[in-house]
């Protein structure tokens, strides 16, 4: 069949179009990084900007090269806790119920009210619930496999917790809504240098973009928040350093067993006291397993981490 001059430039142009697409789409599609036999694509990348933007909407303040570093390091975080679990389980899922609670968690967080909002922003943000709980599923089945490998080294002083409620004698107690940032160093020189980058960042970009871009905690993705906590379920040291501050301020660095730790009162209300002793007892010990449990998981994070070969490439 022969085509005509009109044909034969549609002809053309198609195929130009087609090419042009593969090579952009190739381009698009590089590979970053590789960890082992899994690989992270520049496309992976620009989803993960696109899912911090959504979860902390101040992150467009920050330049795009400091953006896609954060973006980088978070989905590289999030690659490697999933590599470790699927050396135990053949498939990552939670069930529904513990699922729509952590969704709940996230929209809340936002100030949505209804899931219906929050799935109708994810659509202006170009996500889907889908991308939301598939992110969500790799965090719950992570705190799954620490607590199975760790729960029986935690170590809960009850008689100690007791004591501690039945000496106080407040009628009203404080309740903290709380940001963090935990950073590692290695000697005092490497604390300042880190600290003083760090109080640099919170002045330049605010401590929720400073916790993207420095935290090694879990709640990093999300600003370091962690919510509303009782005074009565922090540790004296904690207690004793947030006493003297007022809402927006900043504690100096305190040690942890997982590294040095910053925190940021956001918000701060008294509460009539809950006399229920044996209540109170619960959520003392909850929050205590929950902070060892965490330093469980970033101490097993940065272990595990060296295990992997990490080339990048970009």
């Amino acid at each position: 069949m022969i085509l005509s001059g009109n044909k034969k430039k549609l002809f053309f142009l198609i195929l130009f179009f087609i090419f042009n697409t593969k090579i952009i789409f190739a381009l698009d599609n590089e590979i970053v990084i590789k960890i082992d036999n899994a690989i992270i694509t520049k496309i992976d990348i620009q989803n993960e900007i696109r899912y911090l933007k959504a979860l902390n909407p101040n992150l467009k303040n920050l330049d795009e090269k400091e953006i896609y570093l954060i973006s980088k390091n978070s989905l590289l975080r999030e690659k490697i806790k999933e590599l470790e679990i699927y050396k135990y389980i053949d498939e990552i899922s939670i069930e529904r119920k513990y699922l729509d609670s952590l969704i709940k968690a996230r929209y809340t967080n936002l100030d949505f009210n209804k899931k219906e909002i929050f799935l109708d922003y994810l659509k202006t943000n170009m996500l889907e619930i889908k991308d939301i709980e598939s992110k969500l599923s790799i965090e719950a089945t992570w705190n799954q496999l620490i607590y199975q490998k760790f729960s029986q080294n935690v170590k809960i002083d009850k008689i100690q917790l007791k004591e501690k409620i039945r000496q106080d004698n407040s009628q009203k107690f404080k309740s903290y809504m709380l940001s963090e940032i935990l950073f590692n160093a290695i000697n005092k020189k490497d604390l300042d240098e880190k600290y003083n980058k760090i109080i640099s960042s919170i002045s330049n970009n605010g401590f929720e973009n400073t916790a993207l871009s420095f935290s090694i905690s879990d709640s990093s993705n999300i600003g370091g928040k962690l919510g509303w906590i009782k005074e009565s379920s922090l540790n004296e040291v904690i207690k004793k350093k947030l006493s003297f501050l007022s809402i927006n301020q900043i504690t100096d660095p305190i040690f942890t067993p997982s590294g040095y730790l910053i925190l940021k009162i956001n918000d701060l209300k008294l509460i009539d006291k809950d006399y229920d002793q044996e209540k109170q007892l619960k959520d003392l010990i909850n929050y205590e397993t929950n902070q060892q449990l965490n330093q469980f998981s970033n101490n097993y994070f940065k272990k595990i981490k060296n295990n992997f070969i990490i080339n990048e490439i970009q």
